[in-house]
């Protein structure tokens, strides 16, 4: 089943990309345990458990904080039932006006087509200093 988990990643970076909020929930189980990267801003609620905890804490915030908001995954790897995604982020600090565009790792794990866990890594100094944290 890993190809189709892979069809599945790829859908939600489709649907994300294309502002489908429910094209990407949708294809969460309704008990999926969500972590940002540690150090992240929005890793100040992990776990975020269940599709309504990631829309408010991380889907949210990244919408109201970020403009241009955008997730671009280059590679996506078959893992069977996990799929590596590596590639970027961009946007630019609302509250700042800085750009940032770091590196980062999405592990997906997938459990009869749907997610069941997300693990986060990312460059958060490059995020950081963005949000004039740093």
């Amino acid at each position: 089943m890993s190809a189709e988990n892979v069809a599945v990643i790829r859908a939600i970076y489709d649907a994300f990309a294309m502002g489908d909020v429910p094209g990407v929930l949708g294809r969460m189980a309704a008990g999926i345990v969500w972590n940002e990267a540690e150090n992240f801003p929005y890793a100040d609620g992990n776990p975020y458990v269940g599709p309504e905890a990631i829309a408010g804490g991380v889907f949210a915030r990244c919408v109201g904080e970020w403009d241009g908001f955008a997730v671009k995954m280059d590679d996506l790897l078959d893992a069977g039932d996990r799929v590596v995604a590596l590639g970027r982020y961009a946007g630019v600090n609302k509250a700042t006006g800085r750009s940032m565009h770091p590196q980062a790792v999405h592990v997906w794990t997938l459990e009869d087509g749907k997610v069941t866990r997300f693990q986060q890594y990312a460059d958060t100094l490059d995020v950081a200093r963005a949000t004039g944290a740093f």
